[in-house]
């Protein structure tokens, strides 16, 4: 069976120009490639978003465009992207073809009719004469809750042992499927361990859901997942036949730095095996150009060239002191990108730091205290103490007089000078 596969498609008040681009396109290509369904694994949405929001309202029509050509099935992703109910609109589209939302743990089976049935539990106990395929669907796991039954110290822990005996627990349905020549296809949104985030992170930590392991363990052949923007993918040869597991990552390219290639999956899924490919879409390009210091105008100017912005998101990037922020150029800048599609600067600015001497407070003399401060200040102590004994000393005419050069004293006067650094500044 042919199956195509988005996930993240993250439509949103900022994200829409990139998002309906891209998933246009895709939907476009899946039916030229003649897929019998579709599956979106999580986070359509990149936020709670009103029904009358433009961004809603061209995902509430792709996805009924989707629906005109094939099935369709929705996982619910992760709650602050995709806020429960928020997919609840999608089953009264009325596409030519049903749309299945999966908000609960459960499975569905494709009929040769070309609609959905739902398990009446967590699984079929008996599979429908009618099925031609097998979905088991696990949407994403609300910490919170368990964290509330098990503590929050042991709900990380929690999540993968409850997970681990559920995927488990598929096997026996999976294992049936197979047997009628059925292909069996895990669907589910979330971190398996050990993955590569889309700049390049591994993902390695006690709060992820899966392990590979656990996925195979659930003998589905192909295990759909959302969550993960970058395309990546998992498979094992047995005696189960050929099992896969992928990320098609997002459908565009929303944030600077994200690393490879954005798009959809083409799976082909039978009773004993699986394999995918990845169908790339026209993400948009970014680029990034990074100063260690105040911009340099004919350095941008060199990467501007070799890069060619044009059409391309663009984010310019330094660190300054605090004194020379006003320095920088944003105007000169923004015309050298004029070509660039988006023109994204970001300064960070270096505060100073003030130093304080430990325990100048609990000196007992004022002299104590004015050199442990030259210590740290890394300047010569003699000329102010100088000055200090001037004042202690001498009257306050005859230091004024001395400073305007109007020196009305007879005796020789000695020339005060500021405090000089020990060293020269690097």
């Amino acid at each position: 069976m042919r199956i195509a596969h988005f996930s993240d498609l993250h439509y949103g008040s900022r994200t829409l120009v990139e998002a309906d681009r891209c998933f246009g396109a895709a939907i476009d290509r899946a039916a030229a490639l003649g897929v019998a369904a579709a599956v979106i694994s999580g986070d359509a949405t990149d936020h709670a978003l009103d029904l009358h929001a433009p961004a809603a309202r061209r995902l509430v029509a792709q996805v009924r465009r989707l629906a005109d050509h094939c099935p369709v099935l929705l996982l619910q992703g992760t709650y602050s992207h995709e806020p429960p109910g928020t997919l609840g609109i999608f089953r009264a589209l009325g596409g030519r073809h049903p749309i299945h939302v999966a908000e609960g743990i459960g499975q569905a089976v494709l009929t040769r009719g070309r609609g959905w049935r739902r398990s009446p539990d967590w699984r079929f106990e008996v599979l429908p004469s009618d099925a031609v395929a097998l979905f088991s669907c696990l949407p994403t796991v609300n910490k919170a809750e368990l964290a509330a039954a098990v503590g929050a110290v042991d709900a990380a822990e929690a999540v993968g042992e409850h997970l681990e005996r559920l995927l488990a627990g598929w096997a026996p349905t999976h294992r049936l499927a197979r047997e009628r020549g059925l292909p069996t296809i895990g669907v589910s949104h979330g971190t398996v361990f050990g993955c590569v985030s889309e700049h390049g992170v591994p993902m390695a930590g006690f709060d992820h859901e899966f392990t590979t392991g656990a996925l195979f363990a659930s003998e589905a052949q192909a295990f759909m997942l959302g969550h993960i923007h970058r395309h990546q993918a998992w498979s094992r040869q047995g005696d189960r036949g050929e099992q896969l597991i992928a990320y098609p990552g997002s459908i565009g390219r929303f944030h600077y730095g994200e690393e490879g290639e954005k798009g959809f999956l083409v799976w082909e899924v039978g009773a004993d095996d699986a394999r995918c490919t990845l169908e790339a879409t026209l993400a948009r390009r970014t680029i990034d150009i990074v100063f260690e210091g105040r911009p340099d105008l004919d350095v941008l100017r060199d990467a501007i060239a070799r890069q060619d912005v044009t059409g391309a998101s663009v984010r310019v990037r330094w660190t300054v002191a605090d004194e020379d922020r006003g320095a920088v150029d944003r105007e000169a800048i923004q015309r050298m990108l004029a070509g660039a599609a988006e023109a994204k600067l970001e300064g960070r600015i270096v505060p100073v730091v003030r130093t304080r001497a430990a325990g100048i407070s609990q000196l007992p003399r004022l002299e104590d205290k004015l050199r442990a401060w030259a210590k740290v200040a890394d300047v010569r102590p003699e000329p102010l103490l100088a000055c200090m004994a001037a004042l202690d000393h001498e009257q306050p005419e005859v230091i004024a007089a001395r400073l305007i050069g109007s020196n009305t004293d007879s005796t020789p006067s000695t020339h005060h000078v500021l405090p000089e650094r020990l060293s020269e500044p690097v």
